[in-house]
């Protein structure tokens, strides 16, 4: 991978001017990156500007992170998915107040140790936080590196990523490794782009990037097809009583493990309560990673405030302060609002 040789300087260069100003990067404290990266896992920047804000604001050490209560922790994830992660995050919490003294531990290893932090996120705090010349090898970077060398490899495969990541360790600025990461990052990003044509005279790597000198971009990288989503037909009941709406826990494990949510069922399905009576409301749909949801919903008034054990009555001002309701319901929040307005 000799044209990967040429990269640091120019790139390191094109970072300097080129950076975007992001508060996790101002003052990148190892409990900061974490939290900004684990949040940036699937996620826009953009997206998670406010949710990093709000959730230092509350969550501002690892000790307040490990101490919160689970249904605070998840209303506070509300709207970025992938909940795991915030249960994750909790529970490394605790490892590091438990096992390390409070104190994040600062060698790479240490780190990967941690429950829900992988090579790539391991490798982004070592760098960053603490200055070890380890590389971050997320999917930006992935594509960086097969477009500027050329790699046909699959980088869905774990023997594509380990070459790459080793031909990055090889390369790897030892003195600023944390900058170098970051620049990689940023470079896939803003510029290398996963959709649509990427924007190469921008790039630092334009001079000697295969891809681009062969006319590859759009080829590159190589990346093997994902399984077929099984798509599931779902009816909501979205049931009101007295400005309030029906709510139920979803099971301690499995999708959306314990979040709240409304009630749903495979469709079709009767109505779940006694009702006065029924309209029917919004559609929507919802695409996890393995299942799409498609959605009809059904207004009820219910006849009486009598619902089956374990569901509860939430009004407004308890849906948008304790419930957390996942992203899969966007689609009726709407008319949850009007109604409890």
């Amino acid at each position: 991978m000799k044209s990967l040789e040429q990269l640091p300087l120019p790139l390191l260069e094109w970072y300097r001017d080129n950076a975007r100003t992001l508060p996790w990067r101002s003052d990148p404290t190892p409990y900061h990156v974490w939290i900004s990266e684990i949040m940036l896992q699937q996620t826009r920047v953009a997206a998670v500007l406010d949710y990093y804000r709000r959730f230092l604001e509350e969550l501002p050490t690892v000790q307040a992170l490990a101490a919160v209560e689970e249904d605070r922790l998840l209303k506070l994830w509300q709207g970025l998915g992938y909940y795991n992660r915030a249960r994750n995050l909790q529970k490394a919490a605790r490892t590091i107040v438990e096992d390390f003294g409070g104190r994040f531990p600062d060698t790479y290893e240490a780190i990967l140790s941690l429950p829900g932090i992988g090579e790539y996120t391991a490798g982004a705090i070592a760098s960053i936080a603490f200055g070890r010349p380890v590389p971050a090898v997320d999917g930006n970077v992935l594509r960086v590196v097969a477009r500027i060398t050329g790699d046909r490899g699959d980088i869905a495969r774990p023997e594509t990523k380990s070459r790459m990541r080793a031909a990055l360790l090889s390369i790897l600025p030892q003195s600023m490794p944390g900058d170098f990461n970051q620049a990689l990052m940023e470079l896939g990003a803003t510029v290398c782009l996963p959709n649509g044509a990427p924007l190469c005279r921008r790039c630092p790597a334009h001079a000697f990037c295969a891809a681009r000198i062969g006319e590859r971009t759009g080829e590159l990288p190589v990346k093997g097809g994902k399984a077929a989503r099984r798509v599931e037909e779902r009816t909501v009941f979205l049931i009101f009583f007295e400005n309030r709406v029906a709510l139920r826990r979803r099971p301690a494990r499995g999708l959306l493990a314990k979040l709240w949510e409304y009630p749903n069922e495979p469709a079709p399905a009767p109505c779940p309560v006694e009702a006065a009576a029924l309209a029917d409301g919004p559609a929507g749909k919802h695409i996890f990673s393995h299942i799409e949801w498609r959605m009809r919903s059904v207004v009820v008034q219910a006849a009486g405030p009598e619902l089956p054990p374990g569901w509860v009555w939430a009004d407004g001002e308890a849906l948008r302060a304790e419930y957390a309701v996942p992203n899969a319901f966007r689609s009726f929040a709407k008319a949850v609002e009007e109604r409890l307005k």
